[in-house]
């Protein structure tokens, strides 16, 4: 997306296109994964205990675990100054991002996994903007982390704003803090390998793609440093990690189209298409997040597999859609948060029991995250909250995800 730098208004950009990733890249790739897995992480294990990929047999494979996603954290220039503002040595040019988070922390701390989606690259030396090129204080992974976050998807459009050395400040930030990813990469390497996790008692993949980088082209010589929403590779990749021993595979996808509530047409082809795609009648892929569009959009049960089109922003200055006119649906997202039990018999997925949302809101006046129903509970005659729940749980329920067993939940 694109904003201005002090209004933080939008410009009308070319927002949907599927790259094509040359085959032997793809064929480097699918090698790739299938090779060491690295690192898991996550809340399945106790502190500083081995990480363990034990196959499908064993006590720990037994049990179930819930994963919590969220959406677009786009610190703006606003944002920037609030969390210069809350931190408690201000004078030293340090940032604080974790006040401003606060709120969502109990529901994203108590899941087993939890998901953010970074679409900034991180700056240096106070070298901290908004548009036309971000790069945000690298702190927003330490808030990130402190808040529960186990891993962020860093696929965007604005994943190239600063070239190489976003994205390597970006990841080196992300690893100080403990955060997994996947999505743009140091190496050829660590693009073609998912970020790997731990959860309750399932290996879990995570892969993220965008739509495209504002035109932005490639460091030369690295061509995988962000990876292209490119519907073979995907499944490919996702083939690669089950191989590779992941229970449940996860997409991370930035696509659609900004400031529309209902999925486009390239979101509801894709998502049919991949989760449809099998491999010995096992789905290859078991959930699928969407960010980028900066509004709430539909969660839908697709081929028995759940999708959120869009979880709306979770962090962002004030928002003004293409006519130039503030958009309050820009600071409107929501949690997803899914339990996911093991299968009965070896070879079957792991299955979706239980899918949530949670409704927040980013109060750019406070510069707070709201959590709702939460927020509702504490203060029922808050009619703005309630207003603004309802808009949200309106696009969220938009395809009959209700009808599929989605409750909302705090």
């Amino acid at each position: 997306m694109r904003v201005g730098p002090t209004g933080e208004r939008t410009t009308p950009r070319t927002r949907r296109r599927t790259v094509a990733i040359a085959a032997l890249l793809l064929t480097a790739a699918t090698a790739a994964a299938c090779g060491a897995p690295g690192e898991e992480r996550g809340r399945g294990a106790a502190p500083g205990a081995a990480r363990s990929s034990t196959g499908n047999d064993g006590a720990e494979r037994t049990r179930s675990f819930t994963l919590a996603a969220s959406g677009d954290v786009l610190p703006h220039d606003s944002v920037i100054a609030r969390a210069a503002d809350d931190s408690t040595d201000a004078s030293s040019g340090d940032h604080d991002f974790r006040p401003m988070l606060a709120a969502v922390r109990p529901v994203v701390s108590t899941a087993d996994l939890a998901i953010c989606h970074m679409e900034t690259v991180y700056g240096a030396d106070g070298d901290y903007r908004g548009y036309p090129a971000f790069t945000s204080p690298p702190e927003v992974a330490r808030g990130l982390a402190a808040t529960g976050y186990d891993a962020c998807s860093t696929a965007s459009n604005h994943s190239l704003d600063d070239g190489a050395d976003g994205i390597r400040r970006t990841l080196d930030a992300m690893d100080t803090a403990g955060l997994a990813h996947h999505g743009s990469a140091r190496t050829a390497q660590e693009a073609a390998t998912p970020g790997w996790l731990k959860a309750g008692g399932a290996k879990v993949a995570h892969l993220a793609y965008t739509y495209g980088t504002n035109g932005n082209e490639s460091p030369e010589g690295q061509p995988w440093a962000v990876q292209l929403i490119d519907e073979a590779k995907i499944v490919a990749d996702a083939r690669a990690a089950r191989r590779a021993g992941a229970d449940v595979v996860v997409l991370s996808l930035h696509w659609g189209t900004e400031w529309q509530t209902e999925p486009d047409e390239q979101q509801i082809a894709l998502a049919r298409s991949l989760t449809a795609s099998t491999t010995e009648g096992r789905p290859d892929v078991d959930l699928i997040l969407g960010t980028h569009a900066h509004v709430p959009q539909a969660y839908e049960k697709v081929n028995g597999t759940w999708v959120i089109y869009g979880m709306g922003d979770q962090i962002a200055g004030p928002m003004f859609d293409y006519t130039g006119a503030r958009d309050h649906r820009g600071n409107q997202g929501s949690i997803g948060r899914f339990t996911f039990a093991p299968p009965a018999r070896p070879g079957e997925r792991w299955a979706v029991t239980k899918a949530e949302y949670v409704p927040q809101w980013y109060d750019t006046s406070a510069g707070r995250v709201v959590n709702l129903p939460a927020a509702l509970a504490e203060d029922p005659e808050r009619e703005d909250h309630r207003s603004i729940q309802d808009a949200i749980s309106e696009a969220v329920l938009s395809r009959g995800a209700d009808r599929d067993g989605l409750v909302i939940a705090r």
